[in-house]
């Protein structure tokens, strides 16, 4: 198992007035950040904030405040490039963030072997305890030898990561769930990469998306499953991303597994929202609330 590894809960708007709230938050963003910071104790709900990414490119600063005021705790950056997080240095982002009240967890960023250690090096800079590789350039016809070179390759980024003090995982998609005979291509991930290098982290839609109920994996690899990534499930044909708590999905019972899949963090993700963004994290926020607390 891999060795690596917050009172009073704000009044909650009703949904219906959660855009006028947000048009009169601007009023609050001249208070100093001090007023800004989490309330000790408060509930602890991570957002990835590819699922904001338009607003954060728009305005960093002012985007990371509107989460905060929501409340979310624990941040996962999808704005890496070329040495900065989101135009700031590492160590300036990280900086907002805790100024805001919230923790910079983890991140997902891509790279090839050539650009591997000065990504992983930036990520130390900016006190990341995890960084997370969003998705493994498989083929579209992939093959089961696919899978294997590309767990070696896992476990290769994972052994750089942790001589940098930084945990490394794989989030899925639901390509990997193809069966090549009497295994599908998450079960060679998960058996050919070394549980002391590489986690993963459970993209829990896509992984129902692909027919599979997560308990499954939670039981064949106790404790691989560091981070979970939440988002739900419209009921309907084309099973679009829905906010949690208003799909399908079965929220309550999955979360009844966290100690056995050996979950430490999750983060609200949703790949593409039919509402504005900010209203949709706002909705998962106060579902999940109901649903883990």
């Amino acid at each position: 198992m891999n060795p690596c590894h917050p009172c009073s809960i704000k009044t909650m708007q009703s949904r219906r007035n959660f855009l006028k709230t947000t048009l009169l938050s601007t009023f609050a963003m001249t208070m100093s950040p001090r007023l800004l910071r989490a309330t000790p104790g408060k509930p602890a709900i991570g957002l990835q904030l590819y699922t904001i990414r338009d607003a954060m490119k728009a305005d960093t600063r002012s985007t990371l405040e509107e989460v905060s005021r929501i409340g979310y705790t624990w941040l996962e950056a999808a704005g890496y490039a070329d040495g900065q997080f989101y135009g700031m240095s590492p160590k300036e982002f990280n900086q907002l963030v805790t100024d805001l009240g919230m923790e910079l967890v983890s991140s997902h960023a891509t790279f090839n072997k050539e650009s591997q250690q000065p990504v992983i090096d930036a990520h130390a800079e900016a006190g990341v305890k995890y960084l997370v590789y969003p998705v493994m350039p498989i083929p579209e016809k992939e093959t089961a030898g696919d899978f294997k070179r590309a767990a070696q390759r896992l476990n290769e980024i994972g052994e750089a990561c942790a001589k940098a003090g930084i945990c490394f995982g794989y989030h899925n998609h639901a390509f990997e769930f193809e069966r090549f005979e009497d295994q599908t291509g998450y079960d060679i991930l998960l058996n050919e990469t070394d549980p002391a290098l590489v986690f993963f982290q459970a993209d829990l839609y896509w992984i129902v998306y692909a027919g599979i109920d997560p308990e499954d994996y939670f039981n064949l690899h106790p404790g691989r499953f560091e981070h979970w990534h939440v988002k739900d499930m419209e009921d309907s044909p084309e099973r679009s991303f829905a906010e949690v708590g208003e799909g399908v999905i079965d929220f309550e019972k999955i979360f009844k597994m966290k100690d056995l899949s050996g979950m430490k963090y999750f983060f609200v993700e949703q790949d593409a929202c039919k509402r504005d963004p900010m209203e949709s994290i706002f909705i998962s926020y106060e579902n999940l609330l109901n649903i883990v607390y």
